[in-house]
């Protein structure tokens, strides 16, 4: 049996996203590393009224997620295993293949954020189109002078660029017979060429940032911008800082999970999307997301048992 576990991307943030994991004794060293970068435990943030979809504190947040619930996995010692994460989540699972500690990846989080923010400027975005081929989908973005940022799968993406342009795009794309066109709740038009200057600020970051010894045996990692296995931190350091400003190939991502022969599906993190989108492109395997179970154990037990 063959895990592949998927970390979460930004936009699914809520308050009950620590649930499984908030008094887990293996995840404290996690909540505690983000505390003096969010100013408050994580744990009480989610219930504070604060913005959660904030980018800084969106990406710390989504970090926190994955790290606290990795300690899940760890528990459940699977034979095999890959991890991949989706924009954010690809640092998310650097730290799960062990190649950056826990809090090597929260300031790294907060670094990213930061160079996200001082690259984008105000009223710029991101949205979701599905029901239409990628190929025209991205076509009618660029008509918008709107950039191709993740191609999720073969009738579905998403674009980034200023606010009303991605709201005329999305009009259009309804009217053109798309399923679903619309802005998502994250401010900053990632993975399109706005955020040039973002990457090469955040890869002056990785070259700084402490390299881990990964665990024997450890996770097999895909990069999460075009699904290439990373066998060398040196090689996949530079795709991490490229995919700021890169599109993403997140259905290449889900086939190099399938041609590693997951049989299971894990996404760990804030949300179910990624699950959701990997029922589809992996039939065969078996798909939950974290906050599919009320409880821990009841998560441990089924990677345990591979059902």
């Amino acid at each position: 049996m063959t895990l592949a576990v998927l970390l979460s991307g930004q936009g699914g943030q809520h308050p009950k996203m620590f649930e499984l994991t908030a008094d887990l004794p293996e995840a404290e060293g996690v909540f505690a590393a983000a505390t003096p970068l969010l100013g408050r435990d994580p744990r009480d943030l989610v219930h504070s009224g604060a913005d959660l979809h904030a980018n800084r504190t969106g990406q710390i947040l989504c970090c926190v997620a994955g790290l606290s619930a990795w300690t899940l996995v760890r528990a459940a010692r699977p034979a095999r295993c890959v991890v991949v994460g989706y924009s954010i989540g690809d640092l998310a699972a650097f730290g799960c293949a062990g190649l950056f500690a826990p809090e090597t990846v929260l300031r790294l989080a907060a670094a990213r954020a930061e160079a996200m923010d001082a690259a984008a400027g105000p009223d710029y975005g991101l949205a979701g189109l599905r029901g239409l081929p990628a190929a025209r989908a991205f076509a009618m973005a660029e008509a918008h002078a709107c950039h191709p940022a993740i191609r999720n799968a073969t009738d579905s993406v998403v674009v980034g660029g200023a606010v009303a342009a991605l709201d005329a795009l999305c009009a259009q794309a309804l009217a053109a017979g798309a399923a679903r066109a619309v802005r998502l709740p994250v401010h900053i038009p990632s993975h399109t060429p706005l955020l040039a200057r973002a990457s090469e600020a955040f890869r002056d970051h990785l070259d700084a940032a402490p390299l881990a010894t990964p665990p024997r045996p450890s996770p097999r990692l895909l990069s999460g911008l075009d699904g290439a296995a990373v066998f060398r931190p040196e090689a996949g350091l530079p795709k991490l800082a490229a995919q700021i400003s890169h599109t993403l190939d997140w259905a290449a991502c889900l086939e190099g999970v399938r041609e590693f022969g997951a049989t299971q599906v894990l996404e760990l993190g804030p949300s179910h999307a990624l699950a959701t989108m990997a029922r589809a492109a992996l039939p065969e395997a078996r798909v939950h997301a974290l906050e599919d179970f009320r409880t821990a154990a009841g998560l441990v037990q089924w990677i345990k048992n591979g059902a």
